[in-house]
């Protein structure tokens, strides 16, 4: 039977020229990170089902990819089973929850502001398409231990930074609450019992459209009179101006829409003083479907794409939940995948070279060693070299560097190892010399002057 060599659905395979251009794109990423005073954490590829779990609402619980038990500790397989008996591990969903329990496991040791960044690779069981896969990686930047502002400000400011130092000139950072979104559902008489519920809805309006939405708060069982004023309590448009108007609407209404409506001011009045990178605006319709959330929520969008590329907000429960209690927190999270499709097809992608710069050609037996010496001097210099590995003519040793990208061949002869020189040839323009080794190396180095750096 043949066995497929296509990776997994929702999985790619990545060549070198790709896996270049990616570690380029994270390396900005993380310049712009540590610039703001973030340290690097990783965190192990799967967690104990329970750390997981009854984190993202009960749609991302259901995306989560989960581990079968180990053969020895798997129960006897019975009608009565329930999915969870089988399982006690699951692959990482976001970067987040990890990043909440390492928090509270290490709380006396952190620094009492702990400001990490995080880029490693996380799993959802949800259906592939474009720009969305299964597995993919997410660059996060979260600040624990302060419920200012200023949190919130950093965040943004780094994560908008960051795409603007890949090039991406035109992005949108909207702007929410969850309180406001909870004043609005009080505002309109929804139970609380409905309104995680509720905000799921709202949270696909980019999906489903607003007949969509209003479709799915039918289903819930809210009334068509309920469901017009919920509309027009957050349908109505963003902005500023709207911002104030409902804050005016909450204050005699909503306690704890008044409280998001007036961080969010705050908040605004702060991005004024201190501008960030990128356009920002109110959006009453942003919710962030996961339900750890607990005050202002953010996205990004940049023109001509659905969906965003980027998201966050503040936490303040989450790592409470591990350490019994209370840890404010605030991240923001870009979506590698999402903005390295955006830049391959705007042509936005660095060319990064992958292959050797320079192959050491063998043109006769008894050369090998002579040859890997050369090639290491080489690389002492600071350019990448290979030596070819096979006698054989030198046209095809040639062709062969053509094919990698090299630049050079240096061709190593019993010829030039008798009188102690290597010929170096040019694969850009043809030509040819002779020269000592070290000589070679210079003039390479002349024409590269970066690769000594």
């Amino acid at each position: 039977m043949s066995v497929s060599t296509k990776p997994a659905s929702g999985t790619r395979d990545f060549l070198p020229a790709a896996v270049a251009a990616r570690r380029a794109v994270v390396g900005v990423v993380q310049r712009v990170y540590e610039s703001y005073g973030f340290v690097p954490i990783e965190t192990p590829a799967f967690e104990r089902l329970e750390v997981l779990t009854s984190k993202y609402g009960d749609e991302g619980d259901q995306l989560i990819f989960r581990i079968l038990k180990r053969r020895d500790a798997l129960p006897a397989l019975t009608p009565e089973l329930r999915p969870d008996d089988l399982t006690d591990l699951a692959l990482r969903y976001d970067l987040t929850v990890p990043l909440a329990r390492v928090v509270a496991a290490n709380f006396a040791s952190l620094p009492k502001f702990f400001k990490r960044y995080q880029v490693q690779t996380v799993w959802r069981a949800d259906r592939p398409q474009r720009g969305r896969f299964r597995e993919f990686y997410q660059c996060d930047v979260d600040y624990t231990g302060t419920t200012s502002l200023i949190a919130e400000h950093t965040v943004i400011a780094a994560a908008s930074e960051a795409l603007a130092s890949l090039g991406f000139s035109a992005f949108e950072i909207r702007l929410n609450d969850r309180r406001v979104l909870t004043g609005a559902l009080e505002l309109c008489g929804i139970s609380p019992a409905l309104h995680g519920a509720t905000l799921t809805a709202v949270d696909k309006l980019d999906k489903v459209g607003i007949s969509g939405v209003r479709d799915e708060l039918a289903a819930l069982g809210l009334g068509e009179s309920t469901i017009d004023a919920l509309a027009a309590t957050l349908l109505g448009g963003g902005g500023r101006a709207r911002l104030d108007e409902l804050a005016a609407r909450f204050a005699d209404g909503s306690p704890t829409g008044a409280a998001g409506a007036k961080t969010l001011q705050d908040l605004f009045a702060m991005i004024d003083a201190a501008p960030v990178s990128g356009s920002v605006e109110f959006d009453p319709t942003l919710a962030r479907g996961l339900s750890y959330y607990t005050g202002p929520i953010f996205e990004i969008r940049v023109p001509d794409l659905a969906g965003s590329i980027g998201g966050g907000g503040r936490y303040d429960g989450l790592i409470g939940m591990f350490r019994g209690s209370p840890v404010p927190a605030v991240g923001f999270s870009l979506g590698l995948e999402r903005i390295l499709v955006i830049m391959e097809e705007r042509g936005m992608l660095p060319s990064e070279p992958t292959a050797a710069e320079v192959v050491v050609a063998v043109a006769d037996e008894g050369l090998q060693s002579l040859a890997l010496r050369h090639a290491a001097a080489v690389r002492a210099a600071g350019l990448r070299a290979e030596v070819y590995p096979e006698l054989t003519k030198l046209g095809k040793q040639l062709s062969y560097a053509e094919s990698v990208g090299a630049q050079w061949v240096i061709i190593v002869g019993k010829r030039e190892a008798d009188a102690g020189v290597v010929a170096l040839k040019n694969m850009a323009t043809g030509d040819q010399s002779v020269y000592p080794l070290g000589d070679a190396v210079a003039a390479m180095l002349a024409a590269h002057p970066t690769a000594a750096t």
